[in-house]
């Protein structure tokens, strides 16, 4: 069946710390062994988020973490973990992170498994994302050559959908840079068994 899996909301509160991290579980799987798979694949995700924006740090004043599911359809969940902590200083700092499964397996993507092997997916993207920078106008801190071999992304209304960390191409200000692009944009490049043909429209 192609229905959206359930998800659910646990937390980690710690009030005197001023912590309140809020993250997804999935939940009701017929699979148990799939189910554990990819909850441990987001603890595990969720607690590197944790330890490098210092949350064992003595300076650590105030830390807050969401969720945002992007993708829970056609047998397909993409989400994304965003956790802001703030240690002192002029501002804070916030982390974004995807992660990209299929729920009959329990298999989590990375990039270069949506695309066929040895397709040239880094410079395919980083020509799309190119255009769009200079079309959009934005602000880097540096000229844009390409985008890593583990960029990061995930799936979300027919389109898969790559972004940046702050600070890594543009400035603070310009928070995290997304950029859209339509999977039927990725037809001649992208594997027939990863989850871009799942989630193509129309199918």
């Amino acid at each position: 069946m192609d229905l959206p899996v359930t998800i659910k909301t646990e937390s980690l509160i710690n009030p005197a710390a001023n912590i309140r991290v809020h993250y997804p579980m999935v939940t009701g799987l017929n699979n148990p062994v799939t189910e554990r798979m990819i909850n441990t694949a987001i603890i595990e995700q969720l607690n590197r988020m944790l330890l490098d924006l210092g949350y064992h740090d003595q300076n650590l004043q105030e830390m807050v973490g969401f969720y945002e599911i992007k993708t829970n359809e056609r047998r397909i969940l993409s989400l994304l973990l965003i956790v802001y902590s703030y240690t002192g200083g002029a501002h804070g700092l916030t982390l974004s992170k995807s992660l990209s499964f299929n729920v009959d397996s329990g298999k989590q993507y990375a990039l270069y498994e949506l695309f066929k092997p040895n397709a040239p997916y880094v410079e395919k993207l980083s020509q799309i994302i190119s255009k769009k920078i200079n079309d959009w106008n934005i602000q880097l801190l540096e000229p844009f050559t390409q985008i890593r071999k583990d960029q990061d992304f995930y799936l979300a209304d027919h389109s898969l959908v790559i972004f940046f960390q702050l600070y890594e191409i543009t400035p603070y200000v310009a928070g995290f840079p997304y950029f859209p692009i339509p999977i039927l944009n990725l037809t001649d490049i992208m594997s027939d068994t990863g989850p871009l043909p799942k989630l193509l429209p129309f199918t």
